[in-house]
C-alpha cells in the first residue's frame, strides 16, 4: 500500500504545483488573507514558496519509495506543509457569513483537505512504530470529519445548489436528477456520505462491516476523481488544473488515508474473518 501513497502524494503535488505556477490560487488566496492583507502582488509574491514546497513534495516522495531517510523528510514536510492552512481555519474567511459563519463552509471545503495531508505525514513519520489500531484511527480522522461535514452540507439549499453542475455531468450521478429534484438528490448524497463514514468506524469493531463501508467511502472519492474528466471546468488549459480541478485532485490524499485504514484494518482484523 505505502508505494501506491506515495505515487499519489507525488501525482496531486505535481498537478497543483502546476496549477499555482499557472494563477490558479483557489482557496490558496482565502488562507493567505488569514495572514495578511491580500493583494495579487502579495499572492504571486507568496506563491512561490508555495510551488517550491509542492515540487519538494514531489521530489520526497519519489525518494521515499526507496529510502527510509526521504521518507521521514516527506513526512516533516507533509506536517508543516498542511499546518498554516489548518490553522487559518481558525479565521472568519473560510465561512460563509451570510449563513451565519462556523460551521458553513465556503473555501474551507477545500482548506478541511489538508486535515488527510496532516495524517498522511503523522503516519509515515511514526511508520516503524505505529500500531495498527494507531494507523487506522489517525487516517480515519480525515476521512470520518470531510464526510461528516461536507455530507452534512448537502442538506442544505446553497450546496444543494452549487453542486449541480458537477453531478448533473457526470456519468456516476446525474441520474440522480431523473429521480430526484435537486435538493432530494443533495440529500441522498448527503445520506450516503454519513452512512459510508458511520459502516466503515463500525467496522474497527465488527469487520464484516468494514467492507461494505470501505467500498462506500473509497467511492465517493474516487467519483470525485471522475469529475476531472466529465467536468471541464476541472482544467484551465490542457494539463492544468483550474481551482475547481485543484479542489477535486486533493481527493487523491483521502484516498491514500483509506489505503492506509484499509491495510491497519487487516492487519488488526484479516485473521478474525478466517
Amino acid at each position: 500500500m505505502l508505494p501506491i501513497v506515495l505515487l499519489l502524494i507525488a501525482v496531486s503535488a505535481a498537478l497543483i504545483a502546476e496549477s499555482v505556477q499557472a494563477g490558479q490560487y483557489g482557496s490558496f488566496s482565502a488562507i493567505v488573507a488569514f495572514y495578511a492583507p491580500v493583494s495579487p502582488g502579495l499572492l504571486a509574491q507568496v506563491a512561490q514558496p508555495q510551488i517550491w514546497g509542492l515540487s519538494a513534495l514531489v521530489v520526497l516522495a519519489l525518494l521515499s519509495l526507496r529510502w527510509r531517510l526521504a521518507q521521514q523528510l516527506l513526512a516533516l514536510s507533509l506536517i508543516l506543509f498542511s499546518a498554516l492552512p489548518l490553522i487559518s481555519l481558525f479565521g472568519t474567511q473560510h465561512y460563509i457569513a451570510s449563513l451565519g459563519g462556523f460551521p458553513m463552509l465556503g473555501s474551507g471545503q477545500g482548506v478541511i483537505k489538508y486535515l488527510a495531508l496532516l495524517a498522511l505525514g503523522i503516519t509515515l513519520l511514526r511508520w516503524p512504530v505505529a500500531t495498527a489500531a494507531e494507523r487506522f484511527w489517525l487516517n480515519f480522522v480525515p476521512v470520518g470529519l470531510v464526510l461528516l461535514w461536507i455530507g452534512g452540507m448537502k442538506f442544505f439549499p446553497f450546496e444543494a445548489k452549487g453542486i449541480v453542475d458537477l453531478v448533473s455531468s457526470s456519468p456516476l450521478l446525474s441520474w440522480l436528477y431523473l429521480v430526484a429534484d435537486e435538493q432530494m438528490a443533495s440529500d441522498l448524497i448527503g445520506l450516503f456520505d454519513w452512512l459510508a463514514l458511520l459502516l466503515l468506524a463500525a467496522g474497527y469493531r465488527w469487520p464484516r462491516l468494514f467492507i461494505p463501508g470501505f467500498l462506500m467511502c473509497g467511492s465517493v472519492f474516487i467519483t470525485t476523481q471522475t469529475f476531472l474528466i466529465s467536468f471541464p471546468p476541472s482544467w484551465s488549459s490542457p494539463g492544468v488544473l483550474s481551482s475547481s480541478g485543484v479542489f477535486i485532485i486533493k481527493d487523491l490524499w483521502f484516498i491514500a488515508n483509506m489505503l492506509l485504514l484499509a491495510q491497519a484494518w487487516w492487519q488488526r482484523s484479516g485473521s478474525r474473518l478466517a
